[in-house]
């Protein structure tokens, strides 16, 4: 199975054989346990669940800690599924970072950071409203949202200012530069959503890009 969990540590630069520089987001991958293995005939659907992050046991709730102590495994704080075809993991086995290699792409899914509630511009890209013209609070509004009598209301979905970050994001096809199992880091070529020190899932890319054509 070619996923873990990880928590990234931050950016920062490598060089390649060539002396280009490569920008790059370090993570620190595992280790994982498989904590429970979902099947098709029992649960309706085929995935691995994976543990990261030993805490103490009374951090945890009694029930989280009897699911962990069901197949001997430590106490962990994040548990998180992987969908998969095929389970060749059984409950209870550990996982490290040296199931990827360099070069490889994966996918890499996390919370992007919270901007709270946001205007139009910052949220949206809207343009500002002019400076002149006697205006004095419409500079940063959105402008008229109204569709006049017909239908008189305001559609939903309408792109106006609220909340903005702290939602699932993925990242597709990030290239693996380094892989370090010594030190359970993994170093993907650009970036990936979240704040230092969130939790990310890594797992192999589902939309492998294609060789041009000559």
């Amino acid at each position: 199975m070619k996923g873990i969990i990880g928590r990234k540590v931050g950016m920062t630069q490598v060089f390649d054989a060539a002396g280009q520089v490569i920008p790059v987001t370090v993570i620190e991958a595992g280790p994982c346990y498989v904590t429970q293995v979902r099947t098709q005939e029992r649960d309706g659907y085929t995935a691995v669940q994976l543990g990261f992050g030993e805490v103490k046991a009374q951090r945890l709730t009694k029930g989280q800690v009897g699911h962990l102590q069901r197949v001997n495994i430590p106490p962990l704080r994040h548990l998180r599924e992987f969908r998969t075809k095929e389970t060749d993991v059984e409950e209870g086995e550990r996982i490290t970072v040296d199931v990827f290699e360099t070069g490889e792409r994966v996918d890499v899914v996390g919370v992007s950071k919270g901007r709270g509630f946001a205007g139009g511009i910052k949220r949206h890209g809207f343009n500002r409203q002019p400076k002149t013209h006697g205006q004095s609070d419409r500079e940063r509004a959105h402008g008229s949202v109204g569709a006049t009598s017909t239908p008189g209301r305001v559609f939903k979905g309408s792109r106006m200012a609220g909340h903005m970050g702290s939602e699932r994001v993925t990242s597709q096809n990030l290239e693996v530069v380094v892989v370090d199992p010594e030190r359970n880091l993994l170093a993907v070529r650009g970036s990936v959503p979240g704040a230092k020190g969130g939790i990310v899932m890594i797992k192999a890319a589902r939309k492998q890009p294609t060789a041009k054509k000559a």
